[in-house]
């Protein structure tokens, strides 16, 4: 049976590009698209993939942080990051989450479908780009924790509804609490981060991965 696969990015130029490629391998079927991380674990619940291929940066809820929700609720459907960044702190967060893999947008197809077939094999897959920087960053700083370290999943996913432009009202609805808890979150997040104003806040969520720079 092929590989089934979910690509899950913002950019519909970017899903169609990948369906294209990956069809075009014999073991390999894309069952379905998404553009969000949100819209990504309501798709696998209808199509079950094997590997998730996940952007990092995505508005709603990034690919990070959907990344950990599938290791919870779908623990069998495999991710494996394909992202424009390589900066090692993006690194780190997505194979933290839960993610098998991690390679570059400037990835050839043939190494996109080889990175899907270890992950789905059950091994990790770094590509060379990826692998040199996980390597200095491991020499230069082993086990340093990031600032987004002192958050909770709660309090990184209302950070990025926050910086996305989103009112208390729409975070507490969509989040399932009341606007005034939405606040508190929101004042915790501020002050545990040492930041005082809202652009402060955009300016780090978008250095660290949070949110796309739109």
């Amino acid at each position: 049976m092929p590989i089934k696969v979910l690509v899950v990015d913002d950019h519909t130029v970017v899903r169609d590009g990948l369906r294209f490629l990956l069809d075009a391998e014999e073991d390999i079927e894309v069952v379905g698209a998404a553009g969000d991380g949100r819209e990504a674990l309501k798709e696998a619940e209808r199509v079950h993939p094997d590997v998730v291929l996940m952007d990092v940066a995505m508005p709603g809820l990034n690919g990070i942080e959907a990344t950990r929700r599938f290791r919870k609720t779908l623990p069998d459907s495999k991710v494996l990051i394909l992202s424009m960044h390589e900066n090692s702190e993006y690194i780190h967060r997505a194979l933290e989450a839960g993610a098998r893999g991690y390679i570059v947008k400037e990835s050839t197809g043939p190494e996109v479908a080889a990175a899907i077939r270890a992950v789905h094999a059950g091994r990790r897959y770094l590509g060379a780009r990826i692998a040199e920087t996980v390597l200095e960053q491991y020499i230069k700083n082993c086990g340093a924790d990031g600032p987004l370290d002192s958050l909770s999943a709660r309090e990184r996913e209302i950070m990025q509804l926050v910086v996305e432009g989103r009112t208390s009202a729409e975070i507490a609805r969509q989040v399932s609490l009341s606007a005034k808890t939405v606040e508190t979150y929101r004042s915790r997040i501020m002050r545990k981060l040492g930041i005082g104003d809202l652009p402060a806040l955009v300016k780090f969520a978008v250095q660290h991965g949070i949110t796309p720079l739109r």
